[in-house]
């Protein structure tokens, strides 16, 4: 299999819309050669909650956009949000997240989605952010798979398997 036949976007649940149908995001992974129903993100999501790039996970249902997270990559997703000049934000926010071996997964009109590894530090990344609020009026941004789901305020920890492993 060759490089272009192992990449696809896929569909995942990104939320439900205000009639409960659900609403997907196409997110672009990598097949895995090892298992043909498990995959790795290449980007992270911008609505999917609870992924971020290098994560790999298990395609149960691909029609109904069901997966299973089998393994954390240690990236953090942060979606920022912002309703105007969101090109003068990114050309503030990706070079200082490119120094840390961040990348930009993605930018639209409205949004911008960072991947970066836990290890540069939660206070470190949250000072970044807060600094680029404070510049950019309107802006806001969010973890993306920091805080479960359900709730949105909980935090997950998953980082901790990462810290107990040294």
């Amino acid at each position: 299999m060759n490089e272009l036949e192992t990449r696809s976007e896929l569909p995942f649940i990104a939320g439900v819309n205000d009639e409960g149908q659900p609403v997907f995001e196409s997110i672009l992974v990598e097949h895995l050669t090892s298992s043909p129903d498990e995959v790795r993100l290449l980007k992270s999501p911008l609505l999917t909650r609870n992924l971020a790039a290098g994560d790999k996970v298990r395609i149960l249902n691909p029609s109904a956009a069901e997966y299973e997270l089998i393994q954390r990559s240690g990236n953090l997703c942060i979606r920022v949000f912002r309703l105007n000049q969101l090109d003068r934000l990114a050309d503030y926010l990706t070079p200082i997240f490119e120094k840390m071996d961040g990348t930009l997964d993605l930018e639209n009109d409205r949004a911008l989605v960072y991947s970066i590894h836990f290890s540069i530090g939660f206070q470190n990344i949250e000072d970044i952010m807060n600094q680029a609020c404070r510049d950019y009026p309107d802006t806001v941004w969010y973890y993306g798979n920091v805080y479960d789901p359900e709730d949105g305020t909980t935090p997950l920890e998953w980082w901790l398997d990462f810290e107990n492993q040294e």
